[in-house]
């Protein structure tokens, strides 16, 4: 066995990655994390610099950690900026830190890819030397599944968080109609009413896949999700490159669904498929169009999931008004390793507490769902 470090996805094949994945999720795929290297979404600019952790055995990829060195803690949606702050008061240095993630998704799934759990270990047991050897402070696994989940409650030393995100369930509905028919009265007429005020201002959709975007569409969808992001004095994350790379290597995972205004595109929602699931990622508009957000984020999406059989929606983190709109509390994972013994006991007491309160907000929220009582 070999463990190797390396700074970009194109030290290993598309072949060899991939086939280290255990479902058909997009946001892991050679595809999608080489698009967010070679689009530059990665590197100096944004303070993500990959570090990919590969365990290498007679040649044969059999396990891998999608990694990056990190010297901030934006775009990973678990936040420890007052993990670092705590840091910078005492004198400690909390970065650079290592991070296994997918960037700027907060997505759960497999973080510990390998073709056996050995494999897959055998990384996990390297990473507190590593740490110390490459000067870093801690490691963090953020939105872990289950699988990662048990490798990693093995170890010594790993700290468990939890989150709490909203996420909408196709329970063999027809159509959206039979959706609302499973909510109270009330909330049943308050989404129509959304719906019928987002088409009495004549906007209409259309839905694409990867394959009928153009170029010009891709500018399109570029500028409303950089307007999300300008309109709050931040740069966005990722390069307008980005999504024609995508484009072109997982063209069939991509769906953007389009708002006009007659001929004139107003809006738009950029998502991906996969495993049964549907993934909302991005949106943005052009201009303010009162309940537009709602149609265009959500009920477009619960209408594809419903026409096209897939599962669930998951559209993000944050967000409670999506529980009255049918989206469920879900708890999310992820772990911590801190270098530091004063740092780690302090997070711990913290994390327990945390914990409680993550499970009984998660709880609280389901009050406010808006389906029928049984």
């Amino acid at each position: 066995m070999s463990v190797q470090v390396v700074d970009s996805l194109s030290a290993v094949t598309a072949v060899q990655w991939d086939a280290l994945l255990p479902d058909a999720q997009p946001f892991l795929r050679h595809a999608f994390l080489s698009a967010l290297e070679d689009s530059a979404s990665l590197g100096p600019r944004s303070g993500w610099r990959a570090e990919h952790v590969l365990n290498i055995e007679q040649g044969e990829l059999i396990a891998a950690l999608p990694a990056y060195r990190k010297g901030h803690s934006y775009g990973e949606y678990v936040f420890d900026h007052a993990w670092a702050d705590a840091c910078r008061r005492a004198g400690i240095a909390y970065y650079p830190k290592l991070l296994v993630a997918v960037p700027f998704s907060p997505v759960s799934g497999a973080r510990v890819l390998a073709h056996t759990p050995e494999a897959g270990l055998a990384l996990l047991e390297g990473l507190p030397n590593y740490l110390l050897s490459q000067g870093l402070s801690s490691a963090h696994v953020n939105f872990t599944d289950s699988h990662a989940d048990a490798l990693l409650a093995e170890q010594p030393g790993w700290l468990q968080r939890y989150g709490c995100q909203y996420h909408w369930h196709n329970r063999g509905y027809r159509d959206f109609q039979d959706f609302l028919e499973a909510l109270s009265s009330r909330k049943r007429k308050q989404m129509r009413k959304e719906r019928e005020q987002v088409a009495g201002q004549g906007i209409e959709f259309d839905w694409l896949d990867g394959a009928q975007m153009s170029e010009v569409l891709w500018d399109f969808v570029y500028a409303c999700y950089s307007n999300t992001y300008e309109i709050r004095g931040q740069a966005p994350y990722l390069t307008r490159e980005f999504f024609s790379l995508l484009g072109e290597r997982m063209p069939e995972a991509i769906r953007v669904v389009i708002a006009r205004q007659g001929s004139r595109p107003v809006a738009m929602a950029f998502s991906l498929v996969g495993g049964g699931s549907f993934y909302g990622r991005y949106w943005g508009c052009l201009a303010e169009y009162d309940r537009l957000h709602f149609e265009t984020c959500f009920y477009q999406g619960m209408d594809y999931a419903i026409a096209h059989g897939l599962q669930r929606f998951d559209a993000g983190a944050q967000g409670e008004h999506k529980l009255i709109r049918g989206f469920e509390p879900q708890i999310t994972h992820s772990w911590h390793y801190l270098l530091h013994p004063g740092l780690k006991d302090a997070v711990a007491d913290f994390l327990e507490q945390e914990r409680v309160g993550v499970l009984a907000y998660a709880e609280e929220a389901r009050g406010a769902l808006p389906y029928r009582q049984a």
